[in-house]
């Protein structure tokens, strides 16, 4: 396309590095024309790395939304400032990719969903898991009705020793929380959008700080600081559904188990059931013909070039793609504000459960 999208991104940690502007630097019709981050000598490297040669760099992102030639931003911070940042950036005139999750708690984002339906401007949510193959593959069978009713369900995102160790992920101010709000995110969006049930009735949650104060830990980032550690090290939750569905989330970046698997899902219903496997493998089990079968399509094959030379591309090329199209061609991105409200939503009601010891009902909104 002549058009060429031009793109402000707001955090140049981690996440911006590792995912977002990786991917967007492989759009031809995409200019990263402006770096903002509190620590300067990031949004330099990222400039220098990623962007236009005349990039700007900023430390106040109120600074960079200013530009009102830029077209989009993306939000790379931590989680407590996705919401102030993303509402400013949508009341700029700014379509907005926030990564995830949505906010620290459903208030927040209940702002950010507010203030995208008020500008009329794009908001969406960098949940790239439902961009790999096996998780389209699981939804379009959903969505032909494999399954049938779907009534029960699983998300998983279990780590044995991998607890991230770098910047403020163990922090519960800045995030708040540990791995259910980090990576149990993940899961509960696939498996919400593999059922298409957006209706939680009420829910009953734990939360775990069994590990988080051991040494010798034999972690896959190195030992942690138990000092630094105020986050959960476990979380687990059990979701009642409006029709009934039940959802069983399991979060762990530390548990004693061998049974280690990451932002996948299991889904079971009347005529069918599929699960996700470790090695973005899919597996659908029923009955046919009076037997039971088990089947697990072949994944390698049949894939779309996503450009010239790469007919497999990464789930986070994918994800930026179907974005940068959606604000090109006016359509609705992948994954909608309103089902990453329902995400928070969840969550939210994981923790509170846990600090009471009481069910948690969800009221309507």
């Amino acid at each position: 396309m002549d058009r060429k999208v031009r793109v402000g991104i707001i955090g140049c940690g981690g996440i911006a590095n590792g995912k977002h502007m990786p991917s967007l630097k492989k759009l031809r019709n995409v200019e990263m024309v402006a770096f903002c981050d509190i620590v300067r000598e990031r949004a330099v490297k990222a400039a220098k790395d990623y962007g236009t040669p005349d990039a700007a760099v900023y430390e106040d992102y109120r600074e960079l939304l200013k530009d009102t030639s830029i077209e989009v931003v993306h939000v790379c911070t931590p989680n407590r400032a996705h919401s102030f940042i993303t509402v400013d950036a949508l009341e700029s005139g700014k379509h907005v990719m926030c990564e995830k999750p949505m906010a620290i708690n459903s208030a927040e984002a209940k702002k950010m969903l507010d203030a995208a339906k008020r500008t009329g401007k794009k908001l969406t949510i960098g949940y790239q898991s439902r961009q790999r193959a096996d998780s389209k593959y699981l939804k379009a069978e959903a969505e032909q009705g494999v399954f049938g009713d779907i009534y029960y369900a699983k998300a998983t995102a279990i780590r044995r020793r991998a607890v991230p160790t770098w910047g403020v992920f163990l922090n519960e101010y800045e995030q708040g929380g540990g791995p259910l709000i980090d990576i149990g995110t993940h899961a509960l969006d696939l498996t919400l959008w593999v059922m298409n049930n957006y209706k939680p009735k009420y829910c009953v949650g734990t939360t775990y700080h069994k590990l988080n104060n051991q040494t010798n830990t034999g972690n896959a980032w190195g030992d942690w600081d138990p000092a630094k550690f105020t986050v959960e090290d476990s979380a687990f939750g059990f979701v009642v559904m409006e029709n009934g569905a039940t959802i069983n989330l399991e979060s762990s970046w530390a548990l004693n188990t061998t049974e280690v698997r990451e932002a996948v899902t299991s889904v079971c219903g009347t005529l069918a059931g599929g699960m996700l496997l470790p090695g973005d493998k899919v597996q659908i089990n029923g009955v046919r013909n009076g037997r039971q079968y088990v089947t697990t399509p072949d994944l390698s094959a049949g894939g779309v070039a996503f450009f010239d030379g790469n007919s497999n591309p990464s789930a986070a090329d994918l994800e930026a793609k179907q974005w940068i199209d959606a604000v090109v061609n006016d359509t609705d991105p992948c994954v909608l504000p309103e089902q990453a409200y329902c995400v928070t939503r969840i969550l939210e009601g994981i923790y509170e459960s846990a600090k009471t010891g009481t069910i948690y009902n969800f009221k309507e909104d």
